[in-house]
């Protein structure tokens, strides 16, 4: 028998640092959290900087005393004389003759100078020509729906202001794009900018606008530029650095000088991003154009502001109903026009001709049109014969939303009343009712634990910034209905983006719904739910959701559809079923678009959480509402507006942070 020397036990191995990393990352979430609930019993309704709804800080005074500062030196103070009102005159000067071209003229009748007849014809000669022949059908079918709506004048209010905030946009994005495009040092300089421009709601660039220009289209029109023209800047420079670098290199080769080869070869080959960017500057004039009847903006944005402060839902749905249409109009007429780049190049010389041809024949009715809008009465006006079924549409909505909550109203009220008992309120009152430097630590944690120190800075001074605006506890009651609201968002994203990213079928039929959703302003998803469920959070929350939806479901599904086939086919190939591969292959290897899909729900709820402050959501919306109609209140109204916009700093740089860890931990694992 022979011994065997057996030596000491192995030591067990050592866990990964990344996986002691994420322990230690818990257990600190953790522990904030339950000294966080333990401060909350401990300390219930101290150091809660609350403040009442009429209520005032010496930061809204000093607020107040700034704008009636402005007011008294608007037309003596060298910076307003010689610079801002130059400013304000040309903005106005461009808005009043788009106006006067296409909306109302201040003279007789008020007619403007291109009429009813000749608008009709001009908006389908200009789809036909960038778009082709069915997108000119829907532009004319639009018009004319909207002329039997009854809201042709409002409509070409928001067309022309829609023309002169886009004309500005495009005038200061499209050559800031092609810098951006061909400049590594701009391009450095101008992301953050524009990062933080897209992420702020667009009720935060209300308040401040209104101080510097007053209330009135002026306003209206710098709103919508700033907030329009970061996708043409981001969208255009992207474009252009997609270019392939040999492709620039064969371009310098032949010895093209920088213009040259931006005009042969870089602006053609992005040509279709770049419409693209249009696109989508054109979408955000019009979402903007429309909240901006807040402050003085004529159209249809007023129409449906003013109905659903008096919560007349049958004429809210009729104006958003026509914004409906011009959004799917510019939408359409916009990406045509990028496609119809490419298709006009592979064409046959033949239908080019017959293309001219009747481009020039459309070219002189159009001119014929117009000069009959010009001259005859009945060409200017929308006629008098023409059926107006504007009164009936609202009749039949009134009609149907009476007898919703006529029969629905158990059912609808019961669920509104449970969900804010049981969800909303009490993480409104968690959040309302603690101290504020103990919430204040919880953000900051969490953002350390998604994004390491400079994350947590930023949570930091976004913290003190709110603390130090005075409206901690109406920011605190947003923050918990955007909480709430992202969840759920989640909860309808994930499921509908596995299907889409599934199945084909599921895709063909959804995404272009996704798509018509993303379209639409935020103000006209309210209209529906305001007739369901009344004034309320609630409202505000459910049209938040479905606002935001789209966006995420698209990104979840595009996270699915990247799953490599070959991993795909393996775990089928082990016998693995549908549920064990969605749960143990597409849901893990998709959770960096999970989390930026969790990121844009996050702030496009925030946006439209603030804009359900028009049915009653109350929270930094109505105190921005408020600040714009009462003189008394406008320090506080600007003081909202700048905390939404550290509160969707807050919410983006955190998520982001969590999005990108997300990703490395993917990539490395």
């Amino acid at each position: 028998m022979t011994a065997t020397l057996v030596g000491p036990p192995a030591a067990a191995p050592a866990p990964p640092a990344r996986h002691r990393a994420v322990s230690v990352a818990t257990l600190a979430v953790v522990g904030v959290l339950a000294l966080w609930l333990l401060a909350r019993v401990l300390l219930a309704g101290r150091f809660t900087l609350a403040l009442d709804t009429a209520g005032l800080t010496p930061l809204h005074r000093d607020l107040n005393d700034a704008r009636d500062w402005v007011d008294a030196h608007r037309n003596t103070n060298a910076f307003f004389v010689y610079f801002l009102n130059y400013v304000q005159l040309g903005v106005e000067a461009v808005g009043d003759l788009v106006t006067g071209l296409i909306a109302r003229s201040d003279t007789g009748l008020g007619i403007p100078r291109i009429g009813w007849l000749g608008l009709v014809a001009v908006g389908t000669w200009i789809a036909a020509a960038v778009g082709g022949l069915r997108v000119a059908v829907l532009t004319l079918a639009v018009l004319l729906a909207i002329s039997l709506q009854g809201l042709w004048e409002p409509a070409t209010d928001t067309l022309s202001l829609v023309v002169s905030a886009t004309f500005f946009a495009l005038l200061v994005g499209l050559p800031l794009g092609v810098w951006a495009g061909t400049s590594d040092r701009v391009h450095r300089i101008v992301t953050p900018v524009l990062d933080v421009m897209q992420i702020l709601p667009s009720f935060a660039y209300l308040a401040p606008l209104v101080l510097v220009f007053a209330i009135g289209p002026a306003s209206a029109i710098v709103a919508t530029v700033v907030y329009a023209a970061p996708p043409v800047i981001r969208i255009t420079a992207h474009g252009l650095r997609q270019v392939p670098p040999t492709t620039r290199e064969a371009a310098d080769s032949l010895g093209a000088t920088g213009g040259q080869r931006l005009r042969t070869v870089l602006v053609p080959m992005a040509r279709r991003t770049i419409v693209m960017g249009i696109n989508q500057t054109v979408m955000a004039a019009l979402s903007m154009v429309t909240i901006a009847a807040l402050i003085g903006a004529p159209g249809l944005g007023l129409t449906v502001a003013q109905a659903l402060q008096k919560l007349d839902v049958g004429t809210a749905f009729n104006a958003g109903l026509a914004i409906v249409l011009l959004a799917i109009c510019f939408d359409r007429v916009t990406t045509a026009a990028g496609v119809r780049a490419e298709t006009a190049l592979r064409s046959g010389r033949n239908r080019r001709r017959i293309r001219r041809i009747a481009l020039a024949a459309g070219f002189v009715a159009a001119a014929v049109a117009v000069q009959l809008s010009r001259t005859m009465l009945w060409a200017a006006q929308v006629p008098d014969g023409l059926p107006s079924i504007g009164p009936s549409i609202s009749r039949g909505v009134d009609t149907v939303t009476s007898w919703v909550q006529e029969h629905f109203s158990v059912i609808t009220l019961e669920l509104k009343d449970w969900f804010s008992a049981a969800v909303l309120n009490p993480l409104e009152s968690l959040l309302t009712g603690s101290p504020f430097f103990m919430v204040g630590l919880v953000l900051v944690v969490i953002a350390f634990v998604a994004g390491g120190w400079r994350t947590a800075v930023t949570a930091l001074a976004a913290v003190a910034a709110m603390v130090g605006l005075g409206v901690w506890g109406d920011a605190m009651v947003t923050l918990a209905a955007t909480l709430v609201a992202t969840v759920l968002v989640m909860l309808v994203s994930i499921p509908t983006g596995v299907w889409m990213g599934r199945s084909r079928t599921a895709d063909r039929i959804l995404r272009p719904v996704l798509d018509a959703g993303q379209t639409m302003p935020a103000f006209v998803y309210l209209v529906p739910f305001l007739g369901l469920f009344g004034p309320s959070r609630f409202t505000a929350i459910v049209a938040a959701i479905v606002y935001a939806a789209p966006a995420a479901i698209k990104i979840v599904a595009d996270g699915i559809t990247r799953v490599p086939a070959a991993t795909v086919e393996a775990a089928t190939a082990n016998g693995s079923t549908p549920w064990q591969l969605i749960t143990t292959v597409q849901l893990p290897m998709s959770r960096s678009a999970i989390a930026l899909a969790a990121n844009q729900g996050l702030i496009y709820v925030l946006s439209m959480v603030v804009v359900g402050a028009l049915v009653g959501a109350g929270a930094l919306g109505y105190d921005v509402i408020a600040g714009l109609n009462q003189q008394e209140r406008f320090g506080k109204g600007l003081a909202a507006g700048l905390t939404l916009v550290v509160l969707g700093i807050l919410i983006d740089r955190t998520t982001q942070a969590a999005a990108r860890r997300t990703r490395t931990t993917a990539t490395t694992h």
